[in-house]
C-alpha cells in the first residue's frame, strides 16, 4: 500500500453482528477480513453508528410504524429501523474481535448518526446530502488520495459512503468480501446487492478483494 492510501471501516459494531439488535447474517464475518487486512495499511480510520434512544430513524418513536417501513422526513425517504447502537450501550460498541492491530492503527473513531432528526449513512455525509461529518476535509489535509472501503452493511452505509467519496473526489475501492449487506431477507426491506453494485460501478467505485489486494492467494 501507499502512504496516501487509507482504509475506512465502517461500522463493525456488536449491533450489527450475529445477536445484536441490528443484526446482518455473516456480519461478523468481515472481522477476520479487516484483521487481515490492518498490518498492510499504514492508515485506518473507523466510523461508529452513535444513536441517541430517541433517534428519528427508530421505528419506536412513530407511533404504528413498523421496522423496516418508509417515512417521509424533511430530507426525503427514511428507512425505519430497530433502536440499534445507541450511544453508551454494548451494542454500539466495535466488535470484541477486531485485532489490536486494527484499533493500534486508528488514526480517527468518526461517530455519526449522533444528530437526533436526521440519519448518516455515509462517512462523508448525512442524509440530507448537506450536512458534512468533515471527514473529507479531514482526509484531503492528510493527503490521502485512495480510500479502501470495508464493513458494514455492503448495500447501506458502506454504498453511501463509497459514492460519497468518489464525489469529494477520492480514487475509491470497496473491498467486497469484507462487507456483508442488510439485504432484502430483512422483512419488507427493498434493497439488494445487486442494486448497490450497479450504483457503485456507474459512480466509479472500484471493486477488489481481499487476496486480490494483498496478493497472497488467501494465506
Amino acid at each position: 500500500m501507499r502512504s496516501t492510501d487509507l482504509l475506512l471501516v465502517i461500522d463493525v459494531q456488536r449491533d450489527f453482528c450475529p445477536g445484536g439488535r441490528l443484526s446482518i447474517a455473516n456480519g461478523d464475518a468481515v472481522v477476520p477480513a479487516i484483521n487481515r487486512l490492518a498490518g498492510s495499511f499504514e492508515h485506518i480510520v473507523l466510523t461508529q453508528d452513535w444513536h441517541p434512544a430517541d433517534h428519528t430513524s427508530f421505528a419506536s418513536q412513530h407511533a404504528g410504524k413498523q421496522p423496516f417501513d418508509q417515512i417521509q422526513l424533511g430530507y426525503g425517504a427514511q428507512t425505519l429501523w430497530p433502536d440499534h447502537c445507541v450511544q453508551n450501550t454494548p451494542g454500539a460498541e466495535f466488535h470484541p474481535e477486531l485485532s489490536a492491530e486494527v484499533l493500534a492503527r486508528t488514526e480517527l473513531i468518526l461517530r455519526k448518526g449522533f444528530r437526533t432528526n436526521i440519519d448518516s449513512y455515509s462517512a462523508f455525509l448525512e442524509n440530507d446530502k448537506q450536512t458534512t461529518t468533515g471527514l473529507a476535509g479531514y482526509l484531503r489535509e492528510r493527503g490521502f488520495q485512495r480510500i479502501f472501503v470495508a464493513g458494514l452493511a455492503y448495500d447501506y452505509c458502506v454504498r453511501f459512503s463509497a459514492v460519497d467519496a468518489v464525489g469529494f473526489g477520492f480514487d475509491t475501492w470497496v473491498i467486497r468480501d469484507a462487507c456483508r449487506s442488510v439485504g432484502p431477507a430483512s422483512s419488507g426491506l427493498n434493497s439488494s446487492e445487486e442494486a448497490a453494485t450497479r450504483e457503485l460501478a456507474d459512480a466509479g467505485v472500484h471493486s477488489i478483494t481481499v487476496s486480490e489486494l494483498l496478493g497472497d492467494g488467501g494465506e
